[in-house]
């Protein structure tokens, strides 16, 4: 199903970010049949201070002093905009009467800068799709007045304290005034649903060919070990990661060779992991790289804590291990139970060796298929397509 009306998208991360972005995927799918204009988030005064030399608030400076144009087609049917505004930085307001004020004068600021792009590129029948923007995108709708408004999910942003002071307020009353949300895990969508009924699990899109090319693909040299390896590639990042977890499988596992691969944050770095003689910490790896790393893993994992942050979120990686076939053992969280018939869910520490163990075990070449199958049917195509059946129904019964 295809609808006509044109995308503005915003979010918290822009453009010209390093790293991988549901909102940019989902832009470039919607791209494909609509008009989609990608709203990078505004230049907030505090970013301004800290970091005038950095590069890119130099281009935002420039944009605002009109030395720039801030509005950048990247492709057919897409543009990206550099807001030419400053907003102010209000997260730090004990007071939510002087915080919405200002807050409201903000969305001001970025709804007259969206409304000349839309008036050059003479957008009509506007969709708004907010994708995790509680703050910046509360009023937009208000301003812009788009024929429908969206509101997207990916992480519980209220598990991370910067957002949890005022999100927990603005976030259920955003949903709640949207006129759909989508979500890519069940837990989220659940979460949208006790504030608007009109929220829908839509899956999640990975790009994961390169992982499931597999004849390609060379084994890196310091992946080379006298033991099996059990691996795990990602940001080493001790809010998400148990690193008590991480020791005992070591310690349980000693047979096995644990490969961590990605970058190290302080507690990380100065954990006693390091002095664990069958864990290697292989450092951060160019993005290319890490099909290779993970083909060349014997079992994957994902030994996540269970916590606010991690709760609702989908795990990316999880689709890469199974896009190479290989057998993946991972904390049990709701999200990961539509995984349940392709990864090992563990419940406990004794969980993760009992099922590394089952999994090096048995694993096989019928499973690998198996899993590399499911993997690949986890498309931007197949999510957006999610998206498109349930705005085409509410554009449609406005019509009826």
């Amino acid at each position: 199903m295809h609808f006509n009306n044109d995308i503005i998208i915003i979010g918290q991360q822009p453009w010209d970010t390093e790293i991988g972005s549901n909102c940019k995927n989902i832009a470039l799918e919607l791209s494909k049949t609509n008009r989609v204009l990608y709203v990078n988030s505004p230049l907030d005064r505090i970013s301004l201070l800290r970091g005038r030399k950095d590069p890119k608030v130099q281009k935002r400076l420039n944009v605002i002093r009109k030395a720039e144009v801030g509005l950048v087609k990247l492709k057919d049917n897409l543009w990206n905009l550099y807001p030419d505004c400053i907003v102010e930085s209000i997260n730090w307001l004990n007071n939510y009467k002087l915080f919405d004020y200002i807050n409201k004068s903000n969305n001001r600021k970025l709804a007259s800068s969206i409304g000349k792009a839309l008036h050059e590129l003479n957008f009509k029948e506007l969709i708004l799709f907010n994708d995790n923007e509680m703050f910046k995108g509360f009023y937009l709708s208000d301003f812009i007045k788009p024929a429908l408004s969206i509101y997207y999910s990916r992480d519980y942003m209220l598990g991370v304290d910067y957002w949890k002071k005022h999100g927990e307020r603005i976030e259920p009353l955003l949903i709640e005034k949207s006129d759909l949300c989508f979500a890519n895990s069940t837990y989220l969508a659940d979460y949208c649903k006790q504030y608007n009924t009109e929220s829908y699990y839509v899956g999640q899109g990975c790009d994961v060919e390169e992982f499931a090319d597999i004849e390609t693909l060379e084994k890196p040299k310091d992946l080379f070990f006298d033991k099996p390896v059990i691996g795990y590639v990602g940001s080493l990042n001790s809010i998400r990661l148990d690193m008590a977890l991480i020791a005992y499988i070591a310690e349980q596992c000693s047979d096995f060779q644990i490969a961590l691969v990605g970058p190290e944050d302080e507690l990380f770095k100065a954990s006693k992991l390091h002095a664990i003689p069958n864990i290697s910490f292989l450092g951060q790896k160019k993005v290319e790289e890490l099909p290779h790393y993970i083909n060349g893993f014997d079992i994957c994992i994902n030994p996540q804590l269970i916590n606010e942050v991690t709760i609702g979120n989908y795990p990316r990686k999880i689709d890469e291990y199974l896009a190479a076939g290989k057998p993946t053992v991972v904390s049990h969280t709701k999200t990961m139970e539509v995984f349940k018939d392709y990864v090992y869910l563990a419940n406990s520490k004794e969980d993760y060796v009992k099922l590394i163990k089952r999994a090096f075990e048995e694993n096989n070449t019928p499973l690998a298929v198996e899993r590399r199958d499911f993997a690949l049917t986890h498309t931007w195509e197949n999510s957006v397509g999610e998206m498109r059946k349930e705005v085409s129904r509410v554009l449609n019964s406005r019509i009826d």
